[in-house]
C-alpha cells in the first residue's frame, strides 16, 4: 500500500492518538495493577478520542489491549488477577482505530527495581527498534531492517523472534508486506516512497523459539526466559522516514 498525502494525515492522527493512550498508561502502571485495569483505561482513553481499539475482537481476540509480562513474548491478554509486581517487565501493545485508519505502538516497561538482566534486555530491543528504523528509505531492502536489528541483538547477547514480525499498515491493522526482524542486507522488498509498516522486534535474553498457551493467543518463551518489545509505525518518506507513533508528537 502507498499512502497519498491527504491518507496520510489520517495516518498521523490515528498515530498520535495511539502514541498518546501508551504515554497514559506508561504513566498509570505500578505494583499491584492488574492488566485488566490497562484493558479499561485504553477503552476508555480511545474512546475518548473518537477511536475504537483495532485488536479488539480481531479474530475473537477478547480484549482491546495486549499485556505481555515477563516470558510472555506477545498476544498476553489482560486479565483481572494478573498483577504487576516489583520486578516484572510488561509490553503494553497499543492500536487505534480512527476513522477506519490504523496505528499500532508497543513499548515495554519496568516496573519498580528490576534485575541487571531485564533491563539490558529492556534497552536493546530499545535499541534495536531504534537500528531498524534507521535503515528505512527509498531503495532500501526489507532485509536490511531485519539485518540491523539481528546484529545489535546478537552483538547484545539477546535472541531475536522469528515467528512473528512488522507488517503493513493503513486501511486494515495488518496489511503486506511481513517485516522479518532478521534477514540479511539486499534482501526482499524495495521500501519506496508512501510505504507505511510496523517494526517490532521481539527479543529474549534465552533462545528466541516460542509457544501458544491453550488460550490461542499468550505467546511464550519455550525456555522460561523473558522477552522484551518495543513497536512504531512507520513512513517511508522521500527523504527517509518518519515515525509516525512518536511519542510527544
Amino acid at each position: 500500500m502507498i499512502t497519498t498525502s491527504s491518507e496520510l494525515q489520517a495516518m498521523r492522527r490515528v498515530g498520535r492518538l495511539a502514541a498518546r493512550t501508551l504515554a497514559l498508561i506508561g504513566t498509570k502502571l505500578a505494583v499491584g495493577v492488574s492488566t485488566g485495569d490497562i484493558d479499561r483505561w485504553v477503552r476508555e482513553d480511545t474512546a475518548k478520542h473518537g477511536a475504537k481499539p483495532s485488536q479488539l475482537g480481531y479474530h475473537g481476540f477478547p480484549a482491546s489491549v495486549c499485556t505481555s509480562v515477563n516470558e510472555v513474548v506477545c498476544h498476553g491478554i489482560p486479565r483481572d488477577d494478573v498483577r504487576l509486581a516489583a520486578g516484572d517487565i510488561i509490553n503494553v501493545d497499543i492500536t487505534s482505530d480512527l476513522n477506519g485508519w490504523h496505528g499500532d505502538t508497543s513499548a515495554t516497561f519496568c516496573i519498580g527495581e528490576v534485575s541487571p538482566e531485564a533491563k539490558h534486555l529492556v534497552e536493546t530491543t530499545r535499541l534495536a527498534l531504534e537500528a531498524g528504523i534507521a535503515q528505512v528509505r527509498p531503495g532500501a531492502h526489507l532485509g536490511d531492517i531485519g539485518h540491523a536489528i539481528q546484529a545489535l541483538a546478537e552483538k547484545a547477547g539477546c535472541g531475536v523472534v522469528t515467528d512473528f514480525g512488522g507488517h503493513g499498515i493503513g486501511r486494515k491493522m495488518h496489511l503486506p508486506p511481513h517485516v522479518s526482524h532478521v534477514g540479511r542486507r539486499g534482501d526482499g522488498m524495495v521500501l519506496r516512497e508512501g510505504m507505511t509498516f510496523t517494526i517490532e522486534p521481539m527479543l529474549t535474553l534465552g533462545a528466541p523459539e516460542t509457544r501458544v498457551l491453550d488460550d490461542e493467543w499468550t505467546c511464550v518463551t519455550v525456555d522460561g526466559k523473558w522477552s522484551a518489545q518495543f513497536e512504531h509505525t512507520v513512513l517511508v518518506t522521500r527523504r527517509g522516514h518518519e515515525v509516525l507513533t512518536k511519542p510527544g508528537v
